[in-house]
């Protein structure tokens, strides 16, 4: 029932992130708390951290886009320049590489080196959208389309099902926000 509930507001608050809705802040808040309790009891320590670091991205997010919305409620798209996007990523591989080894040396943890990397690019993922750039959407579908097997190979179904889906809303996510930026 956990996992369910968990699947159910993580389906809802990317979907309104994807329709840049203000309301996905909030319902976001409620599934990484939801999440963070799905992964304590299977072990995968580095997603269930990640839910408190995107508790934080979301607070943030919610504050920026709250001073950045427009008179319907969505928020103006803004460019990644390419520099930015790569120290991004190359930070986010750094913290990865570093929680996997932690991970490794001091837990239990189920999938230390891949559950760390994919926590670690998912906050670069966050920061992109909090920050409102479309390339987010990009790095999301990698990071989902991972995240699926990772989730099957841990018996999480209804987790793996739900990355699925996250995999068609991130694309429907590029979509709307790249036709949002052309158009602005």
């Amino acid at each position: 029932m956990l996992e369910w509930s968990a699947v159910i507001a993580s389906a809802l608050g990317v979907w309104l992130m994807a329709q840049r809705r203000m309301l996905a802040w909030p319902v976001g808040l409620l599934s990484v708390g939801l999440y963070a309790l799905v992964f304590f009891e299977a072990r995968l320590y580095s997603d269930m951290l990640l839910q408190g670091a995107f508790a934080a991205f979301l607070a943030y997010g919610w504050a920026n886009w709250h001073r950045q919305d427009k008179p319907d409620g969505r928020v103006a798209i803004v460019p990644l320049a390419t520099d930015a996007g790569a120290r991004d990523l190359a930070m986010g591989v750094a913290f990865g590489l570093a929680l996997g080894a932690a991970m490794h040396t001091w837990t239990d943890a189920a999938l230390p080196w891949l559950d760390a990397l994919l926590a670690a690019l998912s906050l670069v993922a966050q920061w992109w959208q909090a920050r409102r750039h479309a390339a987010a959407w990009w790095l999301w579908i990698v990071v989902d389309v991972v995240y699926v097997g990772m989730y099957a190979v841990k018996s999480l179904h209804a987790t793996a099902a739900l990355y699925l889906v996250f995999v068609a809303l991130a694309a429907g996510g590029l979509r709307t926000w790249k036709k949002a930026a052309k158009a602005a």
